[in-house]
């Protein structure tokens, strides 16, 4: 059980409720992630300021961004964004079954994505470390150094909210990622 009550647009501090606002009209509903975010306004202002500079300077396409936050929703447990994930994921583009590839680490689909992966997966097993064979296995597939620091970027967003929906305790609202 979440240990938050969701807020909604008319529930939020009022500093929260035009993000909210955006994110209902975005989602079609108030997701339970981002209505516990904002009942502390500065969480939901942070994750909305990240997503914002992301969909300005980002160079990742929707499929890369959807499947980076699958691997990190899988290495960091959280079943909340591997769930969100795997819808946005298949909006995307992506497969069910490729989704599930992603999460179990298993990209043979996709080499150069592969690769981008599993820095990903160790940046986020390895608290930020990512072994110099990693890294040059991912521009070796093609991934350039500012994609590669980019990823950082996306990484850290992850991490944000697998680990807010660990602490609140977010519950489910969206199906259900697949088992693996």
């Amino acid at each position: 059980m979440t240990r938050v009550t969701v807020a909604t647009t008319e529930t939020a501090p009022a500093n929260a409720q035009p993000e909210l606002k955006n994110l209902e009209e975005q989602f079609g509903k108030v997701l339970n992630i981002h209505g516990a975010m904002a009942t502390s306004p500065v969480v939901l202002q942070a994750y909305v300021a990240i997503q914002q500079v992301i969909e300005d300077y980002g160079t990742f396409d929707a499929q890369t961004r959807e499947a980076i936050a699958l691997a990190v929703g899988n290495v960091d447990e959280c079943t909340y964004c591997q769930s969100a994930h795997t819808q946005g994921a298949k909006g995307a583009g992506l497969s069910e079954d490729q989704t599930v590839a992603i999460r179990r680490g298993e990209v043979d689909f996709d080499p150069k994505l592969a690769a981008l992966l599993e820095v990903a997966r160790e940046a986020t097993a390895e608290k930020g470390n990512v072994d110099d064979a990693t890294w040059q296995a991912a521009l070796d597939a093609g991934w350039s150094t500012e994609e590669l620091t980019e990823l950082t970027t996306h990484v850290a967003l992850n991490l944000y909210t697998n680990y807010f929906n660990h602490m609140v305790k977010t519950e489910l609202d969206v199906p259900a990622a697949p088992s693996l």
